[in-house]
């Protein structure tokens, strides 16, 4: 069973957390609130979105890189990873 599946509960929370973010920042704007306010805002969703994203990389690497039961399993999975990790910095 792969980690975001036993994690379901407690990622979904996480991504239902972030969505309220994301719908607050449109309040705000809607709402023509200061952009000093917008971008705390913007700041804080980007901050969670980062957490989410490391929370599931560190799950990844762990069960298909670390734990992983073969080599060629520990190669692949690793090679997904560098994949991730390239577009996730662009």
């Amino acid at each position: 069973m792969s980690h975001t599946v036993r994690q379901k509960e407690k990622l979904i929370a996480r991504v239902r957390r972030i969505k309220g973010q994301l719908e607050g920042i449109e309040r705000a704007l809607e709402s023509e609130t200061t952009c000093t306010e917008v971008l705390r805002q913007l700041a804080s969703a980007r901050g969670a979105m980062n957490g989410l994203t490391a929370e599931v990389m560190e799950g990844h690497l762990q069960e298909h890189v670390i734990d992983a039961p073969t080599e060629a399993e520990r190669r692949a999975g690793g090679r997904e990873l560098i994949d991730i990790i390239r577009t996730y910095v662009k």
